[in-house]
């Protein structure tokens, strides 16, 4: 059974950081495609990040270009977002997800954890 399981969410001010983690377990953790999606209240899901943890490729949306910086320890089976210089757009609950491919992983991901909260105030 494939499991993600995301923590690290929080409150912080505009201007903060946060790591969020995602641990998987029960994949290929070597050869997938993992990242990170989210939701605010009202807005579709967009997808923020993803990293192929074969090869290191990294994808961004531009909202979050030059502020979040995900990574990988395979030894760990975990996936790290690192959140900087936060503003109150970024509020929304973060989604860990995992699939075969980046290009899957950003159309029709396979798997998906529950969710962590991050809300930034002003």
């Amino acid at each position: 059974e494939v499991q993600l399981v995301e923590s690290g969410g929080g409150l912080v001010q505009a201007g903060g950081s946060l790591r969020l983690s995602c641990a998987a377990s029960g994949l290929p953790f070597d050869d997938y495609a993992i990242g990170w999606f989210r939701q605010a209240p009202g807005k579709e899901r967009e997808g923020v990040s993803c990293i192929s943890t074969s090869d290191g490729s990294t994808y961004y949306a531009d909202s979050v270009k030059g502020r979040f910086t995900i990574s990988s320890d395979n030894a760990k089976n975990t996936v790290y977002l690192q959140m900087n210089s936060l503003k109150p757009e970024d509020t929304a609950v973060y989604y860990c997800a995992a699939s075969g491919t980046v290009v899957t992983l950003l159309t029709l991901a396979d798997y998906w954890g529950q969710g962590t909260q991050v809300t930034v105030s002003s």
